[in-house]
């Protein structure tokens, strides 16, 4: 997985466009005007949001062309049902405030294809912005297949018009010609698909390609969000390197019991979407709740999510 960290930021909103579908677009920028750090498509920013008295983490990813250095660009869903980040920056954030930023870090990065197919739903056209300048740059084979829930809530338009890569976009709306598997290309060693959106259009466009006959390390996936459940039967955690061992409740995140015992485990989206809480894994079978870990890399038990997944032994040793 690439990653590219950076040490916190502290940012300028420039811009800012209220856009369809309750997408707000922000243009960011360094106040002293210096470069921003480089990234490459698929990179996403850790946002820090004052929201009901507390300061909590969210992860955007960033939509503008990579290769600009100048500014970032982010969209941003109001999405009311969610923890309160994404309401408390539409109704806070105007231009000229600042914004602190960690990152950027890339977890959904373009491999190398001889053919790409983007397929973002909603506001998971985000980054597939991006990767449509960097492939367009590359001069990559490659489509983009945006789906939202009509003409009127449709994000984005004037970017797509505009873009170098419009002639590779096609766009679906439920209330028209609503999006099918069928958007899907046959499955080819030398194809890779990028998958972005609701979980449950996710979870269906990749159960679909996976029937096809996808490979799994083919199919490239990024959650903004994700349902989690933390219960389950109680079992104990060794943190190995404290020297503590603590009893997981049943409705309880490892992250919670260490830090009743003054172990503190780094935490942003706490629910298993960002991977800032991964830890290594000395023993025991890790219960995997998280949408970070690749397939492979949940066979392997070798890394848990200790925001969101159990353990499926009575045990867990854990390199904290």
């Amino acid at each position: 997985m690439k990653d590219m960290t950076t040490d916190s930021l502290t940012l300028t909103v420039t811009a800012r466009h209220d856009d369809a579908g309750n997408i707000m677009r922000l243009r960011l920028e360094d106040p002293t005007g210096a470069p921003l750090p480089p990234v490459t498509a698929g990179a996403h920013i850790d946002v820090l949001v004052e929201t009901r008295g507390e300061a909590i983490w969210r992860q955007y990813s960033l939509a503008g062309d990579p290769a600009d250095r100048t500014s970032w660009h982010l969209g941003i869903l109001k999405e009311p049902a969610s923890r309160g980040g994404s309401v408390a920056l539409h109704d806070a954030i105007r231009e000229g405030q600042s914004l602190r930023i960690t990152g950027p870090r890339n977890h959904f990065a373009l491999a190398e294809a001889d053919h790409t197919v983007l397929i973002g739903g909603g506001v998971g056209i985000t980054p597939m912005l991006a990767m449509g300048y960097e492939l367009a740059a590359r001069g990559a084979p490659f489509e983009m297949h945006y789906a939202t829930r009509s003409a009127d809530r449709t994000a984005f338009r004037d970017l797509l018009e505009a873009a170098p890569f419009a002639g590779h976009v096609q766009v679906y709306h439920d209330d028209a010609n609503r999006i099918t598997d069928a958007v899907l290309p046959p499955p080819d060693p030398c194809t890779h698909v990028y998958i972005c959106g609701p979980q449950g259009f996710m979870d269906w466009m990749i159960g679909a390609a996976e029937v096809m006959g996808h490979a799994s390390a083919n199919i490239h996936r990024e959650y903004f969000s994700a349902d989690v459940d933390v219960s389950g039967e109680t079992f104990e955690v060794e943190a190995r390197a404290s020297g503590v061992t603590v009893t997981v409740g049943r409705d309880e995140s490892i992250v919670a019991a260490l830090a009743r015992e003054g172990i503190k485990i780094d935490v942003k989206c706490e629910e298993g979407i960002c991977g800032t809480c991964i830890t290594d894994v000395i023993d025991g079978t890790p219960d995997h709740r998280d949408q970070f870990l690749t397939d492979e890399e949940r066979e392997e038990g070798a890394e848990i999510c200790t925001c969101c997944s159990r353990s499926k032994t009575a045990r867990l040793v854990l390199d904290v």
